[in-house]
């Protein structure tokens, strides 16, 4: 499947009105069709079932690289799967391509689902993710810690697990200072989802750390607390 073939099944799901909606909401600078993000999903999931994983890597590129709204969350959803065969470099590393080019929450944030799967599967490319929390673009240093939330929801983690946790609340350390709206919202985010299974940890983080963050971080760092 070329790209233009998938954009075209893309934009036959388009809703009239709907795009001129979402450029208003999203804000970013690029084409919307008008696709509803259900009917984005059931074409990926098909794209994913009939595709080698060669091909898949191909049309996601292809769809990235048209810069058009629903093509590149299209793209982000053909690698959001916990188990790819083989789970070499290739789908890391086109995911990791995408994040220096992040400038909007919901194509960041469908990406960085891929990305986290990834990072699941190969927790040694932390090393790499660990590296963004330096990096002058503010949705690099954001999708460290949004690729990084599957570690807040483990039931039961294991030592390597708590090792991570505390890894990335380092990171979120560092973020307290930057005055960012998304960065502030980021660690309030991580900070929320670890504190439905670890909230003692988050009690202490906020003890240490609340007073210099925003005062809507914070709030959304507690609600379940």
């Amino acid at each position: 499947m070329t790209g233009d073939e998938a954009l075209a099944a893309l934009a036959a799901h388009a809703v009239p009105g709907k795009a001129a909606e979402m450029a208003a909401y999203h804000k970013a600078d690029r084409r919307y069709l008008g696709v509803a993000n259900p009917d984005i999903d059931t074409l990926a999931r098909g794209w994913r079932q009939d595709l080698t994983l060669a091909e898949r890597l191909a049309l996601a590129a292809r769809l990235w690289d048209s810069d058009v709204h629903e093509g590149r969350i299209a793209a982000a959803k053909l690698l959001t799967q916990a188990r790819i065969r083989p789970d070499d470099a290739s789908a890391w590393d086109l995911i990791r391509s995408w994040v220096p080019q992040f400038d909007a929450w919901a194509v960041a944030d469908h990406a960085s689902i891929a990305g986290q799967k990834r990072l699941v599967a190969d927790p040694s490319r932390l090393d790499e993710v660990e590296r963004w929390t330096q990096a002058d673009h503010m949705w690099t240093r954001r999708a460290a810690l949004v690729m990084t939330l599957p570690w807040t929801r483990l039931p039961h983690p294991k030592s390597a697990d708590l090792a991570v946790r505390e890894r990335v609340l380092g990171w979120a350390a560092g973020y307290v200072p930057d005055r960012d709206w998304f960065i502030q919202k980021a660690v309030g985010w991580w900070l929320r989802d670890l504190s439905k299974r670890d909230p003692e940890r988050v009690r202490a983080f906020l003890a240490e750390h609340g007073a210099e963050m925003k005062p809507f971080a914070r709030r959304e760092a507690s609600r379940y607390l």
